[in-house]
């Protein structure tokens, strides 16, 4: 436990020290070029600092520091250009401490698209709850799952046939279906109670797209994206000795994290990813059990 803190504390450190030299290693190397510039245009033009200095070359000296200044911003522009995006890898149960961060803001928009949204949908909910006492500075939410349309055939979730291959299942669809059902009513009723306070709006909403559960995705404010793939090959039995179905497991997918506080490249993801979120939530259809609910 103590090593596990001290090695904590010593990436904290040097954190702050790759910090420190990205901001200000540029312009001291900067003042440094200036400096030589100056002092040998300096020598070269007045006569007791060139003989102070002794020397007879400061004219190209300066002029040598000055190219050299100049190069130097160019290396620098395109050093940033061509930096390969810094991606940190968390495991799925790390999530609530993203959602815990997206609920810091005044406006909290948090969009999903996987399989069931099982491991977000726990953590919003406690998040949700937290507002009745302190909204804090929160004063609307949008939350937007996207799961897969359980209504068509699917390859994935399905069961394991004799031949290993997947035969589909309807009976194993309408079960996570209905789990999905349930979060989305348990969440929407939720979200009524708290618009009716007065105090924060709150808006949550399923949608269904079409095609098997392969990426894993969690955009939050619109500002970081978490991305995997879930493993199509995960198995499940619902009783000991019952039959095999292909059922992926969230909690086990480790999540890239894409930040625009990060790289130019890691923020142009995040524009990618919130572009291709908003896109399939348009083309999304609302599913079978809230269309009796709509006016």
């Amino acid at each position: 436990m103590v090593e596990r803190g001290n090695g904590q504390a010593e990436n904290g450190l040097g954190r702050q020290l790759r910090r420190f030299q990205d901001r200000f290693e540029s312009v001291v190397t900067r003042l440094v070029l200036l400096g030589i510039f100056f002092t040998g245009l300096a020598a070269q033009l007045v006569k007791p600092v060139g003989d102070a200095l002794e020397g007879k070359a400061y004219l190209g000296g300066a002029l040598l520091s000055l190219v050299g200044y100049v190069l130097y911003g160019q290396l620098r522009e395109l050093v940033s250009s061509v930096r390969v995006p810094t991606r940190v890898l968390v495991s799925s149960s790390r999530v609530g401490d993203f959602v815990t961060e997206a609920f810091q803001a005044r406006r909290v928009e948090i969009g999903f698209l996987g399989y069931t949204g099982e491991t977000l949908y726990h953590s919003v909910y406690h998040h949700l709850e937290g507002l009745f006492d302190d909204p804090g500075p929160t004063r609307r939410v949008l939350i937007r799952m996207l799961v897969p349309d359980f209504g068509q055939p699917m390859i994935v979730p399905a069961r394991v046939g004799d031949d290993g291959g997947p035969k589909d299942d309807p009976d194993f669809r309408k079960r996570v279906e209905q789990l999905c059902r349930e979060y989305d009513g348990i969440l929407s009723e939720l979200a009524e109670r708290l618009t009716a306070t007065g105090r924060v709006s709150v808006q949550c909403e399923y949608r269904c797209y079409p095609g098997i559960p392969r990426d894993k995705i969690c955009i939050f404010n619109r500002e970081q994206v978490l991305q995997g793939l879930y493993d199509l090959s995960a198995r499940t039995r619902l009783i000991h000795m019952g039959p095999e179905f292909y059922d992926p497991k969230g909690y086990r997918t480790d999540l890239n994290v894409w930040s625009r506080e990060g790289t130019a490249a890691a923020g142009e993801a995040v524009t990618i990813w919130n572009k291709h979120f908003d896109d399939l939530w348009a083309l999304a259809k609302v599913p079978e059990w809230r269309r009796g609910t709509i006016v």
